[in-house]
């Protein structure tokens, strides 16, 4: 029988969903270093797996479709019919099974650090063990060690630490019945199945799920599947090469849905109203541009995490300052706003402008400034 997962919701309710599974001993906060990005473009909604966080903690035994099912039962109670789904290890599994029996459900796939098949059983089974008599504790300090290389953990004690007491403070039979579960498992034969797009990634570093053998079976398995292996990156992909992680998701993502997402973020930043007289002016002549725009501009560039949307704010206005593009300031002061500027930190923008730029154009610039804040008030 599923259970109402503990789970949270960010992003906006109108863009696609985007469901993150965690790995066994961690929760929602395991995709902390990916949020932000990632809710700027879908729907988010982290969960913890039933044993863990603030998830109930039934009797065992578990199993990887059961812990599927949960999330089927998640998605039902919010409204999703269709997800795009982001796992690791543990929940690599869950959306693995996901993919093969509920493909109406999963629209594209992300495998982190996971596996189709992790033997020897008898290994999670001493584990669970261990950990029913002697509490999670038990196992924390060696679960932890194969989630980050050594390096990592040489130069972020702070982090690693943290990461440890939350695998400590996991419930001795929810961790134990989890670990059960995944000793039967054995999800090769049902790969070719898989008809999701499905991104798979691997740390060159792990010594729990690594690429040869892990990564490479499932990218061999899943039809068109793609294989990306990190280096310096062990177990925990999210935290350890939490840019890069960032990136590939979003790109992977929203590759298909490029043209929806950038007019999401072309009216996040513009504007309802500046959008719709742009969309109301379009003809069949500047169609083919106003997909271009929104697609790339907006769809790629935009919305790439590397930059956040202040940083790409302060350059647009000093690029179209630098260019004398007039027409287009006033429009991008107010994105500016929308993107949390304050009226002194866009003077500020312009006065470094006036010093790379020259002290006519940000004269120019702070005048067109002047009159849109003036308007605003």
């Amino acid at each position: 029988m599923s259970v109402e997962l503990h789970h949270t919701v960010s992003g906006p309710e109108d863009a696609p969903a985007l469901l993150l599974g965690p790995s066994l001993g961690a929760g929602t906060d395991m995709w902390g270093p990916q949020v932000e990005a990632l809710s700027a473009h879908f729907r988010v909604i982290r969960f913890d797996t039933r044993g863990h966080g603030g998830s109930p903690v039934p009797e065992g035994p578990y199993s990887i479709a059961g812990l599927a099912g949960d999330v089927l039962r998640l998605m039902d109670g919010l409204g999703v019919r269709r997800a795009h789904y982001a796992g690791l290890s543990l929940g690599g599994m869950i959306g693995q099974w996901l993919a093969a029996h509920a493909p109406e459900r999963i629209d594209r796939l992300a495998l982190l650090a996971t596996s189709p098949h992790m033997p020897p059983a008898q290994n999670w089974l001493d584990r669970a063990a261990l950990v029913r008599s002697e509490g999670t504790s038990a196992v924390a300090d060696g679960v932890v060690e194969r989630w980050f290389t050594a390096g990592f953990a040489e130069e972020h004690p702070d982090e690693v630490r943290a990461h440890r007491d939350r695998v400590a403070g996991t419930a001795p039979e929810g961790y134990a019945s989890v670990a059960e579960a995944i000793a039967e498992w054995d999800f090769r034969e049902d790969l070719p199945r898989v008809e999701a797009p499905t991104l798979i990634v691997s740390g060159a570093d792990d010594a729990a799920t690594p690429p040869e053998g892990h990564g490479s079976t499932m990218a061999e398995l899943i039809p068109g599947a793609r294989l990306v292996v990190l280096e310096q990156a062990a177990h925990l992909l999210s935290w350890e090469q939490a840019e890069r992680v960032t990136t590939l998701l979003v790109q992977h993502f929203a590759d298909g849905d490029r043209s929806s997402a950038g007019m999401r973020v072309r009216r996040s930043v513009l504007g309802d109203t500046h959008v719709d007289r742009a969309v109301e002016r379009t003809t069949p002549f500047t169609e083919p541009f106003q997909d271009l725009i929104t697609r790339y501009a907006w769809g790629e560039i935009w919305t790439r995490p590397g930059l956040d949307r202040r940083t790409r704010s302060c350059m647009v206005l000093t690029a179209l300052t630098a260019q004398g593009h007039w027409d287009e300031l006033g429009m991008h002061v107010r994105a500016a706003r929308r993107n949390g500027l304050s009226p002194d930190e866009i003077g500020e923008v312009f006065l470094q402008a006036a010093i790379y730029c020259g002290v006519p154009a940000a004269n120019k610039a702070f005048a067109i400034a002047r009159e849109v804040l003036a308007e605003e008030a």
